[in-house]
């Protein structure tokens, strides 16, 4: 159906045409919608006699770029866009997109940088990307963000747990979710990885997974293969052995969905509220999933393993943001220090004897 309402929102016409898409929202009624679309299409039949748009409505902005990265981006780049979208309408919800200027989206981004400055940066950032994302289309023609700098930011040393601390949160878990941490750390994988393997995805006999991500050039989905060790082979075999054969997933759950209105199982999708109780129940330092992440490339890198092997099992596409994951002090570095020591003991001494 074309033309559907949605709660709290107003109608909306939804058609594709020559092989595109088009969508408008929110009419007040029906027949507001039915009359827009009528008229879209004709624009469309008469592309001779259409204008090119150099304006429109920020909520029509928002509302195409969601469904552009809901398409083509990750999860979790949509859930973040998602998240900062409802400030945003909070902000600018009724304006057209030419109303809203560089001084408007400036004392908004010096608000937000009294949470913090990475804080204000990320809505900058994908603000940034919103109003690009028109204007490559020819929807508008200039961005109110041109000007407006990023924020300088304090960069500190990133938390790694330590392995006791990381054993105390997995024997804290429950079962199940001691399976799906320990999944997180034996292949080193984003949540989103673990969350959307599925049994197609694990190769028993050459003891492999294949992780899927979009954080490659492009954002296409790009596989990579990570070698299994002996207890993820163990969980993943039992898991294999017990599974229910009607869900693909390796990892699922069983919830509400309120816009079904009905218990539906699926693939997770966020489980950010584990961790904080793990940690808390184990009684150490609170670390997220991703610090499972640095944890694994710390370990290996104190054990001299190649970084290609560490940016390949982490799937960066990168060396650098590699780098970004090695916290670990190396042997050279404690060898240059031990140099540096002797040498400047030994000046220091000689000094010292001198003045005798």
């Amino acid at each position: 159906m074309s033309i559907y309402l949605v709660k709290g929102k107003g109608w909306r016409y939804d058609f594709t045409l020559k092989g595109n898409r088009h969508t408008e929202a929110w009419f007040k009624t029906k027949t507001e919608a039915k009359q827009a679309e009528a008229k879209r299409k004709e624009e469309i039949k008469r592309p001779q006699q259409r204008e090119t748009p150099t304006d429109m409505a920020f909520l029509e902005l928002v509302n195409r770029r969601l469904d552009f990265v809901k398409a083509y981006k990750s999860e979790k780049y949509y859930t973040d866009n998602l998240y900062l979208v409802k400030r945003w309408m909070k902000e600018w919800g009724s304006l057209q997109c030419h109303e809203i200027t560089t001084d408007m989206i400036q004392a908004y981004i010096i608000e937000r940088s009294g949470v913090s400055a990475y804080t204000a940066n990320s809505d900058l950032r994908c603000l940034r990307a919103l109003f690009n994302f028109c204007i490559k289309r020819g929807w508008i023609s200039v961005t109110p963000t041109q000007n407006i700098s990023f924020l300088s930011v304090e960069k500190k040393i990133k938390y790694v747990p330590s392995k006791e601390d990381v054993s105390s949160v997995l024997m804290a878990a429950d079962p199940d979710t001691m399976d799906y941490l320990y999944t997180i750390k034996e292949t080193m994988a984003r949540v989103g990885e673990v969350n959307k393997l599925t049994w197609d995805d694990v190769d028993f006999k050459e003891r492999f997974v294949v992780l899927y991500t979009r954080k490659k050039k492009g954002s296409h989905l790009t596989p990579r293969k990570v070698p299994m060790t002996d207890r993820l082979f163990e969980i993943l075999s039992r898991r294999y052995k017990n599974r229910d054969h009607d869900k693909p997933w390796v990892f699922w759950h069983r919830y509400w969905d309120r816009k079904l209105n009905a218990w539906v199982s699926g693939q997770y999708k966020d489980r950010k509220k584990i961790m904080e109780v793990l940690c808390k129940k184990a009684g150490v330092k609170y670390f997220r999933f991703h610090a499972l992440r640095h944890f694994g490339a710390s370990v290996l890198d104190n054990a001299n393993v190649n970084i290609g092997s560490i940016q390949r099992i982490l799937g960066h596409e990168n060396r650098t943001t590699t780098e970004i994951y090695l916290h670990s002090i190396g042997e050279a570095e404690r060898k240059a220090m031990r140099i540096y020591e002797q040498i400047t003991e030994k000046s220091h001494t000689d000094s010292h004897t001198g003045l005798q």
